[in-house]
Parts: C-alpha cells; sequence; structure tokens
C-alpha cells in the first residue's frame, strides 16, 4: 500500500497538475518547474542508491541502477541548463513535499528486506513514476515559458515513461 506521505507528495504533484483555468497564478514558474523536476530526480536517485543497497534480486538492481544513471544525468543537464540561464531553482511547497515524502519512504524501505523490501521498493517507483509523469505532461511542460527548460522536460518525460513500464514490468514479475 502506498504510504500517506506518499500520498502527500503526490497530492501536492497532482495540485500543479490540474487545469488552470480559474487559478493561472498557481502555476509554477520555471524557477519552481526546475526545482521540483531536479528534486524529483535527485529523490529517484536516492532510491535507487537505497535499493543498490539492499536488494540481491537481479531486476531489481538492474532496475535501481538504470535510476542512478539516468536520473544523475538528467540531473546534470538540469544544473548545466539553469546555469547557463541564470536561474536560480526555487524552493517550494511541491518540492518540499516531495522531500518529506522521500524521507519517509526511505525509512519504511529501511526497515525492510528481501523480497519484502524489492516489491516494496519497486511499487513506490511505478507510483512515484506515474505522478511525476503525469505532473510533467500535464503541468510542469505546458507551464514552462523557457523554450530550453521545456525541451529538457520533455526529453526527462520521454526518459521517464520508460522507467515506469520497465518498473510496471518488474512489479508483475514480482507478484
Amino acid at each position: 500500500m502506498i504510504s500517506k506521505l506518499f500520498l502527500c507528495g503526490a497530492s501536492a504533484l497532482l495540485m500543479i497538475s490540474t487545469p488552470a483555468t480559474a487559478h493561472e497564478a498557481a502555476q509554477p514558474n520555471d524557477a519552481q518547474i526546475a526545482h521540483i523536476a531536479y528534486t524529483a530526480g535527485a529523490l529517484d536517485l536516492e532510491a535507487g542508491k537505497q535499493a543498490l543497497a539492499k536488494s540481491h534480486n537481479k531486476a531489481v538492481r538492474s532496475f535501481a541502477e538504470t535510476m542512478v544513471r539516468d536520473h544523475g544525468a538528467v540531473n546534470q543537464q538540469a544544473l548545466a541548463l539553469v546555469k547557463k540561464l541564470g536561474v536560480t531553482p526555487e524552493a517550494n511547497a511541491t518540492s518540499e513535499a516531495l522531500t518529506s515524502q522521500a524521507k519517509e519512504k526511505a525509512r519504511e524501505l529501511g526497515k525492510l528486506s528481501g523480497r519484502a523490501f524489492d516489491r516494496a521498493y519497486i511499487h513506490n517507483e511505478v507510483a512515484f513514476h506515474r505522478t511525476v509523469n503525469g505532473a510533467l505532461s500535464t503541468s510542469l511542460i505546458p507551464s514552462a515559458h523557457n523554450p530550453e527548460l521545456k525541451a529538457l522536460l520533455e526529453t526527462g518525460l520521454t526518459l521517464f515513461q520508460e522507467h515506469q513500464k520497465h518498473a510496471e514490468q518488474i512489479e508483475k514479475n514480482l507478484r
């Protein structure tokens, strides 16, 4: 079952992904979008490191290695872009909620081992990617004003959709 804190973080992402008809001003700006995207990537990278430290399952470890590699690479691109653009990523309620829920999930996962850890980690990865991908496609990308930021987010979305599919396949095999 998804933890309450994950739902809090997911709710924060979903709040920014709702249509902006009445609350156009509530949409995140580019500095906030950069912070949200970077935070989500950094958190998934850390989750991957935890899985590498705890899991002995070949498929789970391979997936975790992919998370560390891919999210690390995208975040390096993001850092280079914000430096180039002279933008300072801006902390916000969404990135703070994501960080809080990820810390709680890491504590939960830290208490598990073996198959229970593998199943919980992969289940969380499916849910996390589903939520982040939804926010990217419905809010973050449409709200981004800078074309280079938008392009990086679109590239990330394509990659992260593949992560979601991969995690869903592993989840089926772990049942």
